[in-house]
């Protein structure tokens, strides 16, 4: 028999095994080729390119793709390989060369990974216009294609192929060449032990991983507040956070097991011993993998409501940065043309003047535990009356003190927590300015410069006197604009633009809410993107890897069986099993993300609870949609057990 009939005849032999190192293809390639055609479809590049870096963006993720879908197939090829391991050892053992049976191999993965190719393209195809779709939407765009086929996507799509043929094909020659007779012949039956007694050393590292998790929740409450040490203290927490985790699944998980084993006396029952003890045996085993698929569970949570938070809250995150929808800055002409040629267009709006003091001065800590602290700052001073009167809804201070008005207060390091105030130039004997907290909002756009400070009239005035008169000292005033008619809101920022230098770089709100919804839209769908991936092969890793010990542990069900005992029975076993397989990493990961997404919540001013609770219940869906279809393997395996 030839070489092409034998490898004929076991693939049809093989068809049950060949179908999940063919899916691991089909859906490696098809992802990567709907990437590659959004990557390169001329219809979006053309219309975001000037707002955001579309290309350089799509190629960091594209990268971030290879890498999960080479890790993905290597780790199904090692599957594939380990339950075909009999098959390659009486290859050898009937006098079969390796090189020969490495042939074999190669020539069986080649024409899988070809069909693969040619189905996952054609799946691509027919899906890339429902991502372009989204990504329009997303991106809050109208522009109109058909569904096209890329060639430029086909050829990367064949050179990332070529890649995973050949990694793949390196691990077969590598698995034939280094592994023994006896060692191929034992691959399905290499179980880890349990340690029978714990030793002082397994408990103490059992506690060593619960406490580094701690330790790293700890410390990464410090990271909005420390943004000097910021990737110090973020390697702290990435490293205890990995370690702990891998200390609970290698050590605390089995040793917390064995405790309960012993207070049974060794009396597990039926649905305890196809559960706890099954666990006990593989959970060091496991613990590389299960270690992974936490934390990539955790950064794919992380990663997804962040960015959906940001796209969620981007308008109110926007507007608390710009609460007018124009301002100028002493520029009564250009206002009075914008003026005109709104109400030519017949655009309701509401325009004011606001008058406001620029002036030198610093920040100074009073902290009685520490010497004062200097930071040399331009501040924009606004009376809170006036401001009140121009349609801002705003605390007014005491008289003789301010409230500092910052979006980015938090990210500055400005939040009032201790008695800061300004010092500035007087001519008289008052020179401090106390500041009794902050608000995460400014009253004037950004884009004028300035730490905007809010005092009451009376304040206002007297320090419009005190302070000193110098170059820095000026008296400014703002003309702000608030488009009404919200559906030509596009149209006005188009007069506002057309009307003033383009050299002052002024920003307005609907302009800035357009850009913001372009680059958080491409974040969200990239972010989604991988995370759909990480989801699916961090679920589909599970759901192999049971499906290996549902094989590995058949003979056990043919075994109960034979005894007697029901299908329902040993499924209320394998059931609870699968609860732990699937729940443990879900729950711990979704832990981590909880801590992380914490520290998102001090960097983000807007809620991101919704968000959060929506990516939460999506990740979660999906891994019980993997459990149950695990469960449904088992059951089908049991029935066909006799």
């Amino acid at each position: 028999m030839n070489i092409r009939k034998l490898v004929m005849r076991s693939m049809r032999k093989n068809i049950k095994m060949y179908y999940l190192y063919f899916f691991a293809m089909i859906f490696s390639i098809s992802l990567y080729f709907i990437f590659s055609t959004l990557q390169n479809d001329q219809t979006v590049m053309e219309t975001v390119q000037t707002s955001v870096n579309f290309s350089t963006a799509f190629q960091i993720a594209g990268i971030l793709l290879i890498l999960i879908t080479i890790v993905f197939t290597m780790y199904t090829t090692h599957i594939f390989i380990r339950r075909r391991s009999q098959e390659i050892g009486l290859y050898q053992f009937i006098g079969l060369s390796k090189a020969w049976v490495a042939r074999v191999l190669i020539l069986e993965h080649t024409i899988l990974g070809l069909g693969a190719l040619l189905i996952g393209t054609f799946v691509g195809t027919m899906l890339s216009r429902l991502f372009l779709l989204l990504l329009i939407n997303l991106l809050g765009l109208d522009a109109k294609f058909g569904l096209t086929f890329s060639g430029q996507a086909l050829i990367q799509t064949i050179a990332v192929f070529t890649c995973l043929l050949a990694v793949t094909t390196l691990q077969n020659i590598w698995t034939v060449y280094r592994s023994t007779l006896l060692q191929l012949f034992q691959a399905n039956h290499q179980n880890e032990s349990f340690v029978k007694r714990p030793s002082s050393v397994s408990a103490i590292l059992g506690g060593a991983g619960i406490v580094l998790i701690g330790f790293g929740y700890y410390v990464s409450t410090f990271i909005g507040y420390n943004a000097d040490a910021l990737i110090l203290i973020m390697l702290i927490v990435l490293v205890s956070t990995i370690l702990g985790t891998y200390l609970v699944f290698h050590t605390t998980i089995s040793w917390i097991f064995y405790v309960y084993r012993k207070r049974q006396k060794g009396n597990l029952g039926l649905m305890n011993s196809l559960s706890v003890a099954s666990l006990m045996h593989r959970m060091k085993g496991h613990a590389n993998s299960l270690t992974l698929i936490t934390i990539l569970s955790a950064m794919t949570i992380t990663m997804i409501s962040l960015s959906y938070s940001l796209y969620y809250s981007m308008e109110k995150d926007v507007r608390l940065a710009m609460p007018f929808d124009f301002a100028m800055e002493n520029m009564p002409e250009e206002a009075a043309v914008i003026t005109n040629k709104l109400e030519d267009a017949q655009i309701e709006f509401e325009s004011h003047q606001v008058h406001a003091i620029r002036f030198d001065g610093a920040w100074v800590d009073q902290n009685q535990n520490s010497k004062p602290s200097h930071r040399n700052r331009q501040f924009l001073l606004f009376s809170a009356e006036q401001m009140a009167q121009v349609g801002l809804d705003l605390e007014r201070p005491q008289d003789g003190e301010a409230i500092y008005h910052s979006k980015r207060a938090i990210l500055e390091g400005m939040e009032i927590s201790s008695p800061w105030e300004v010092q500035y130039a007087s001519n008289d004997e008052t020179n401090l300015l106390p500041v009794s907290k902050s608000e995460l909002n400014n009253v004037m756009n950004y884009i004028l410069h300035g730490d905007q400070l809010v005092v009451s009239e009376d304040t206002f005035a007297r320090m419009r006197d005190s302070i000193q008169e110098n170059e820095s000292k000026e008296l400014v005033t703002f003309e702000v604009f608030n488009v009404l008619d919200t559906e030509k809101t596009d149209i006005a920022s188009n007069i506002f633009r057309t009307s003033v230098d383009s050299d002052l770089l002024l920003r307005d709100f609907y302009s800035t809410y357009e850009g913001s919804r372009q680059n958080f839209g491409l974040l969200i769908f990239i972010a989604g993107f991988l995370g759909l991936v990480f989801i699916l092969s961090t679920g589909s890793i599970l759901y192999f890897k049971q499906m290996t010990e549902a094989e590995q542990e058949k003979p056990q069900y043919r075994t109960l069986r034979q005894l007697g005992f029901q299908i329902d029975d040993i499924m209320k076993g394998i059931i609870r099993k699968q609860l732990f397989v699937y729940l443990i990493p879900l729950v711990i990961g979704l832990t981590h993300a909880a801590f992380a997404l914490k520290v998102g919540t001090i960097l983000i001013a807007a809620s991101m609870l919704n968000p959060i609770l929506l990516s939460m219940a999506a990740y979660i869906v999906i891994y019980l949609v993997f459990m149950i279809v695990t469960i449904r393997y088992y059951k089908n395996m049991i029935i066909h057990a006799l």
